[in-house]
């Protein structure tokens, strides 16, 4: 182990005294090394809880055998799960005969739409998926997913009524070890787990990645403070889960904050870069770049890896790079993007789509209107765009054509995607659009931009630190808006 800094001394030092720990480790900051550290110098049992299997791996190849490294859905599964095992292996099926075998049998008219029996059970599962993610103890109302095209209280509040009970059934049938008609996910043991408060044994837990912590693993980790010393480790500014029931954990935890901002993955060129974003972010913690490492911000004719905003970004550039004869890989997103072109395809040709998004949208003329003119509809006019200018036979033959990343000359990917890996040399997409303009002026009669918002910054910050040669690309409009919003 390399020698260690002065914020790693600090947080062992205060893991020692038995604190209560929240520990802000910016991007490259050797946070796996400091929680090692924190684990050996102890011989007391620890429990450490990751994201995924393969962070689970890592940590467990580093940490002390005193140290047990598990996923929060391994350490359920053990406990409570491992009941349901007949049910996880069953054949997946369409979501309508889901909620045809819960009841679900006739359509349901709000407003000016009707909601079809697929609607209400594509609903019917997100809900259930929704309150899983929660620390709630029943479902609710609030669990109920809005459905584009259902814009007011009134309507949502027709469909959270139509939608309840067939998700309090679905939650029921989930129950039955045996045999049922829901199909049978991880994260339904957890959260099934969650609701028996259980007690984890151990001296210690180290929570990992914990600004993307849903509320009901939350409240299983903060239920353990009585009995053992609790560590979360994370980046507040890299909380960019909301939209699937993440949230930030860490600003709010009771306990001692410290900080590593020594990063060891860039040099100060990067760290500038990020200091921006999350002074915009409003962060708590400015990152030192390592002084070891050559770092460059310039243009890349040829990256390693390009980062977008989007699906539909990353999916323009996919095609642009293919155009030019290079062999892409795209992270993640190919089988989101080929539901999406399907969809498009069924509602050019006049018929339904089932995609979940766009269910309510009886004709491509109807989205294009909608993504053109509803403010709602506004994040779907890049999509529109893309289907429009290529059509959707070829972006799902573009999709047929990426390659493996081990074989790929360029690696696309999502911002979000991109999270917790590292490539030599990074350009950042198109698709990050400038704030807009406000109706105020400067004293130069200037319009002054809206200010960026926290959910903006914080994937900007991830994108930007992922590379040791940056590209700047569609992030370029950082120094005129600072500029501007300076008065410069």
């Amino acid at each position: 182990m390399p020698t260690p800094t002065d914020e790693q001394v600090h947080a062992a030092d205060a893991f020692r005294a038995g604190d209560h720990l929240a520990l802000q480790a910016g991007a490259g900051t050797g946070k796996t090394t400091t929680l090692a550290l924190l684990a050996t110098s102890t011989q007391r049992r620890g429990r450490y809880l990751a994201f995924n299997k393969s962070i689970a791996s890592d940590a467990a190849a580093r940490f002390p055998h005193t140290v047990q490294c598990k996923t929060a859905h391994a350490t359920a599964y053990a406990a409570l799960g491992h009941r349901y095992t007949g049910r996880l292996n069953s054949p997946r099926q369409p979501a309508w005969k889901t909620g045809q075998a819960l009841g679900i049998t006739r359509p349901v008219r709000i407003g000016e739409h009707e909601i079809s029996t697929r609607s209400l059970s594509y609903a019917v599962l997100r809900t259930v998926t929704r309150f899983c993610y929660s620390a709630d103890r029943t479902v609710g109302r609030h669990h109920v997913p809005a459905l584009r095209r259902l814009g007011t209280p009134g309507e949502h509040a027709q469909l959270a009524e139509a939608v309840l009970p067939f998700a309090r059934r679905a939650w029921t049938d989930l129950h039955n070890p045996d045999q049922g008609v829901v199909r049978f996910e991880h994260d339904h043991y957890l959260k099934m787990w969650a609701l028996t408060e259980p007690k984890i044994n151990a001296d210690f837990l180290l929570l990992d990645e914990a600004q993307d912590t849903n509320p009901v693993l939350e409240q299983v980790f903060s239920a353990q403070r009585d009995h053992a010393q609790l560590v979360m480790v994370g980046d507040s500014a890299q909380a960019i889960y909301g939209w699937r029931g993440a949230r930030d954990v860490m600003t709010g935890f009771d306990a001692t904050q410290l900080t590593l901002t020594q990063s060891f993955r860039f040099g100060p060129l990067i760290a500038e870069q990020a200091n921006r974003w999350l002074e915009l972010a409003e962060a708590p913690i400015r990152l030192t770049g390592s002084t070891a490492i050559a770092a460059e911000v310039g243009d890349l004719a040829r990256p390693d890896a390009v980062l977008c905003r989007t699906n539909i970004g990353a999916m323009t550039e996919v095609m642009r790079l293919l155009t030019e004869g290079r062999r892409v890989a795209l992270t993640r997103g190919a089988p989101a993007l080929a539901a999406l072109a399907l969809a498009a395809r069924d509602l050019q040709e006049g018929r339904p789509t089932t995609h979940s998004e766009l269910v309510l949208f009886g004709s491509w003329g109807e989205l294009q209107e909608y993504a053109e003119h509803d403010p709602a509809g506004c994040d779907l006019q890049p999509f529109v765009n893309l289907v429009d200018t290529h059509g959707p036979d070829a972006i799902l033959t573009a999709i047929s054509k990426l390659t493996d990343e081990k074989t790929a000359d360029v690696t696309v990917s999502t911002a979000h995607s991109a999270k917790g890996r590292e490539w030599p040399t990074v350009r950042i997409g198109d698709d990050f659009p400038p704030p807009k303009d406000t109706d105020q002026h400067d004293a130069q009669g200037r319009p002054i931009p809206e200010p960026v918002s926290d959910t903006d910054a914080r994937l900007a910050y991830v994108a930007v630190t992922r590379g040791r040669h940056l590209d700047l690309g569609g992030l370029s409009w950082i120094d005129t808006h600072l500029a501007r919003l300076s008065g410069a």
